[in-house]
């Protein structure tokens, strides 16, 4: 069987007019509100076929969808280098030059407010929106940006919009119809359809420290400038917002993924109400179980293992220990990685957790207060020291680190920078170092020392993060 390469390719979203005046008149008198939601909104009628389905309902879901998802044009600056080499064009800072892109978004507040990828606008200089109820182009602003979402906020000077209603994605099932509208291909409002293939997908698309993944997967056929565009269900209303496609090409070949809408209302509304994202942490992290251990929960869900925990967190405090299964959160099961993401994508930090662990095949209860990134980035930062020359980060291991790869002292990788010594010598990140030249060191300001004034043979020994004993060896004039 041939192997898959997944390429994040930016998704397409799909949108169409109001479904009639009735609709219209409806919507305006809904629009006050910060951001509309299906509960809000009674169903609308259709014809019914003698088959039982309803054959206008993907006339009326283009209809209410497309008026609200807008074409998006970014200007920025990139580096190129000339194929005529230097002595042609003499550069040494590199060829600079403007490029343009395009993408979609959705509208998703009457006052100008539109969500789209994070990759649609990252880096731009300009970034303009065309309406397609009118065709007019206007300027946009960044209200904020979230990397660990691919998600993104802007916002134009136009009021009396017509702004999307958020549907549940956590009630959109697998083989629902589902369409996608967006602008591929620099082709305006296209709508194609299609259904639900999969749930809770995660494909490590998202490069961030923190990221949230947990797409739902669809055949409607997207394409190259339909990130950011949406995915709605056949009452028009948004299920996701499109951001990649599987694909060999760089085009559509058969799976779509989209950002789940509850994620994206979410923060939507962090962005508005509180001007950032207000992400929440436990405290420790997590992987997937090992190979025996779904041997253990075969035809159940599949729960997730704590990898490390952070010292002085809530987690930490509360008892949780490396090696720990969790296998419930409040009321949500454990299926996979991804829905443990998209749980605490909804989370905000101070929210008090109820986790249901395995320890030694006992079930045991633990409550946790969640935290903020910016707690959890200094409690992973503790005893870090950085090194500009070898461009990375170094923290000791501690007493958990120890005790799990039962090794005396070390000193672990972090953050390690292109072109850094660190870099050049191929250590990956998160890489343990036991000795340098056979000395053992357990203070990162000493090793850090020990490193840069070496000359000659070098040597280190040391273990990657699954406990694989590792040997390098490097001469320095």
């Amino acid at each position: 069987m041939k192997k898959l390469t997944w390429i994040g390719i930016l998704a397409v979203a799909f949108t169409a007019g109001f479904a009639g005046s009735w609709v219209q008149g409806w919507i305006e008198n809904k629009r006050s509100s910060p951001l509309r939601v299906a509960s809000d909104y009674p169903s609308i009628p259709g014809r019914m076929a003698s088959s039982g389905m309803d054959l206008s309902s993907f006339e009326q879901a283009s209809a209410i969808s497309t008026p609200t998802v807008v074409f998006i044009k970014t200007i920025s600056t990139v580096r190129y280098e000339n194929p005529l080499g230097w002595f042609w064009d003499f550069d040494p800072f590199g060829s600079r030059g403007k490029a343009s892109s395009t993408g979609s978004g959705v509208i998703v507040n009457a006052d100008g407010y539109i969500v789209t990828n994070n990759h649609v606008i990252q880096g731009a200089e300009e970034i303009s929106v065309v309406l397609n109820k009118d065709k007019r182009e206007y300027k946009a602003t960044v209200i904020g940006t979230d990397p660990s979402s691919d998600l993104a906020l802007i916002k134009i000077d136009k009021k009396d919009l017509p702004a999307i209603v958020f549907g549940n994605s956590e009630g959109v099932n697998v083989g629902e119809w589902v369409l996608a509208v967006g602008n591929p291909f620099n082709l305006t409002s296209t709508v194609t359809a299609g259904i639900v293939s999969a749930k809770g997908r995660n494909i490590n698309i998202v490069k961030n420290q923190f990221p949230i993944e947990s797409f739902i997967q669809t055949d409607a056929a997207i394409n190259p400038g339909n990130s950011g565009g949406a995915l709605v269900n056949l009452k028009g209303e948004l299920i996701g917002i499109n951001t990649a496609i599987q694909s060999n090409t760089g085009s559509y070949a058969g799976y779509g993924f989209a950002i789940p809408s509850n994620i994206v209302q979410k923060i939507v509304r962090d962005f508005i109400d509180k001007g950032e994202v207000l992400r929440a942490f436990t405290g420790f992290e997590v992987t997937g179980i090992s190979g025996e251990e779904i041997q253990i929960f075969e035809g159940k869900p599949e729960p997730i293992k704590i990898r490390s925990v952070l010292e002085g967190s809530p987690a930490e405090k509360a008892g949780l220990k490396v090696g720990d299964v969790i296998i419930k959160i409040d009321n949500l099961t454990i299926n996979g990685r991804s829905s443990y993401d998209e749980f605490l994508a909804y989370q905000r930090p101070n929210n008090e957790v109820t986790l249901m662990a395995l320890r030694d095949g006992k079930e045991r209860s633990v409550k946790l207060q969640l935290i903020d990134g910016k707690s959890q980035r200094e409690l992973m930062m503790r005893g870090v020291v950085s090194s500009k020359y070898l461009g990375a980060d170094f923290q000791p291991l501690n007493a958990e680190d120890k005790a799990k790869y039962k090794v005396k002292a070390g000193i672990r990788i972090l953050n390690i920078r292109r072109g850094g010594a660190i870099s050049q010598m191929g250590l990956s990140e998160g890489f343990m170092i036991l000795s340098y030249n056979g000395k053992v060191f357990e203070d990162p300001e000493e090793l850090i020392g020990a490193m840069e004034g070496s000359s000659g043979s070098m040597k280190i020994e040391g273990m990657d993060e699954q406990g694989n004993r590792q040997s390098y060896s490097f001469f320095r004039y």
